[in-house]
């Protein structure tokens, strides 16, 4: 179809558009060096206070691999790496599935869905605390609005959020959908708004159903966007540590503690920071594939639209 070609004829790159950076051909000398010193020294100098020294004394810190060999024979901690991943994979791919089709919605050109969108980015707009408080008060035991409301409007005794592990694990992450969701919608929402509006109408001659439209429009237009989005996604989540912290408070018993909130009880609560930066730094082996994956796929593809 016609509308097909014309969405791969955009999303794929042209080699000969693909020109080199432009090299140094001259060295810096006199007033211009001076002027390039002024510039750069500042944001060099905050650079390794505020980002490089923090990072090689964590990485100090955590060198000992006793530290690892403690937290790896306690099984609690092997509990929490679970945890982990399962937050982060509920929590990145619900929220961003949700976002890439809600975003679909907000696309429509009509004042009352303009209207709702306002509503709808609020949860993003609030600070973190108060949303989760309110997300906790609302799930905590038979007293909280979602277990009163399931008893007066039908009858039916709710279940207790917090006092087992994986529901306190996916109210954790449907906290952090809630919270985070409406700024990927505006995102995917940005990506749709820059679709060329040719190949809408050359869709809606072929007939093709919004079905088709997604799947052959708007899916190879914005998969670039939505890859590295997941991507940067993943490595915010798996550094949270307000959504699990407030919504269960790691209960029952610290059963759906994070390697964010475990590393943290570590260093504070027990008194040993070497070990809770031992707990956030063995989560590089997911970390790191990830920030390879986001840096080779700026570097090497082009994010459509």
């Amino acid at each position: 179809m016609v509308y097909q070609q014309q969405a791969l004829a955009i999303r794929r790159p042209l080699a000969a558009d693909r020109s080199p950076p432009p090299a140094w051909h001259r060295h810096l000398h006199g007033t211009e060096l001076r002027w390039a010193l002024a510039f750069v020294v500042p944001y060099a100098a905050v650079f390794i206070a505020f980002v490089a020294y923090p990072m090689a004394y964590g990485l100090w810190m955590g060198a000992n691999p006793a530290l690892y060999a403690k937290l790896f024979s306690d099984p609690r901690f092997i509990r929490v790496v679970v945890n982990t991943l399962v937050y982060v994979g509920l929590a990145v791919n619900v929220k961003m599935v949700l976002a890439l089709l809600l975003s679909g919605f907000f696309a429509r050109r009509r004042r009352w869905i303009k209207a709702l969108l306002v509503l709808y980015i609020l949860p993003w707009t609030l600070p973190a605390v108060p949303a989760y408080l309110s997300f906790h008060w609302m799930m905590i035991s038979d007293q909280g609005l979602l277990n009163s409301a399931l008893w007066e409007w039908f009858g039916i005794t709710g279940p207790g959020w917090f006092n087992t592990r994986w529901l306190a694990v996916i109210s954790n992450a449907i906290a952090y959908v809630w919270k985070w969701m409406p700024l990927w919608t505006l995102i995917f929402l940005a990506g749709r708004m820059a679709i060329p509006q040719d190949l809408i109408e050359a869709a809606d001659i072929d007939g093709a159903s919004l079905l088709q439209r997604f799947r052959h429009i708007t899916v190879p237009l914005l998969a670039n966007l939505y890859f590295i989005s997941t991507l940067i996604s993943t490595i915010w989540t798996i550094g949270d540590f307000t959504a699990v912290f407030i919504v269960s408070g790691g209960g029952p018993a610290m059963n759906s503690d994070v390697l964010a909130t475990i590393g943290q009880q570590l260093a504070t609560d027990s008194g040993s920071p070497q070990l809770g930066v031992a707990a956030g730094l063995s989560a590089l082996p997911l970390l790191i594939p990830v920030v390879f994956l986001l840096m080779r796929r700026l570097r090497n593809e082009e994010v459509q639209l």
